[in-house]
């Protein structure tokens, strides 16, 4: 195979979500020499965004968006550890991404994770049910740029506010973004709360991302 025809493999495997054909794919493209950060970036991750494109289009709905994650990020296993040390992904932004305390939904949540990382950011998913404590150890710990709070249920969202009023606490307010989101949550709570964004679903997620980092 040519190099683009490794790239295109590559994406059409993440588009298919067929995770296997993406692990041999990427074995096969570093044992033909081809660069780990080319085949991420030119195969996996043009093959997530236009998973996005498709599930925006609603030619896709949620368990191909989800396949596909898993595809890209079965694949990144294989080729992320072939990176050289002076050839890390560019990262747009650090994110810190978790469900919040009392709320145990994890799948809208993993695919911001998912779509964020593939698009260039690093991203710190503490995982569900954490607390405004969790949200911010974390953050100091990894001097992240912005926070991403998931909230699926009423009774769940005030947490949102407990974690936004704990960086403020903490004196980072200033230099942390907060984003929220998930089913019951829209921009009046998140202008209510002091949120800098509101993400409606995964997709819109990225583009708000960079234009807290002001890309």
């Amino acid at each position: 195979m040519t190099e683009q025809e490794f790239y295109d493999k590559l994406a059409q495997a993440v588009i298919d979500g067929e995770g296997e054909i993406a692990i041999e794919t990427a074995k096969a493209a570093l044992a033909a020499g081809l660069d780990p950060m080319a085949c991420i970036n030119n195969g996996l991750t043009e093959g997530m965004n236009r998973v996005g494109d498709l599930f925006s289009s609603g030619e896709y709905y949620l368990p191909d968006l989800i396949i596909g994650g898993d595809a890209m990020k079965a694949a990144m296993e294989v080729l992320e550890p072939a990176l050289s040390g002076n050839q890390e992904r560019e990262v747009l932004g650090k994110v810190v991404i978790g469900t919040v305390k009392g709320d145990l939904h994890e799948i809208g949540k993993t695919l911001v994770a998912t779509l964020l990382s593939a698009n260039g950011f690093q991203v710190i998913d503490i995982g569900i049910d954490k607390s405004p404590a969790d949200f911010l150890n974390a953050t100091i710990e990894a001097d992240a740029d912005i926070v991403g709070a998931s909230a699926l249920l009423t009774t769940t969202m005030v947490v949102q506010e407990q974690i936004v009023e704990a960086l403020e606490d903490a004196g980072l307010r200033e230099k942390v973004k907060v984003m929220v989101g998930g089913a019951p949550v829209n921009q009046s709570w998140a202008d209510q709360i002091g949120a800098d964004a509101y993400g409606e679903d995964a997709i819109s997620a990225v583009d708000i991302a960079k234009k807290l980092m002001g890309l």
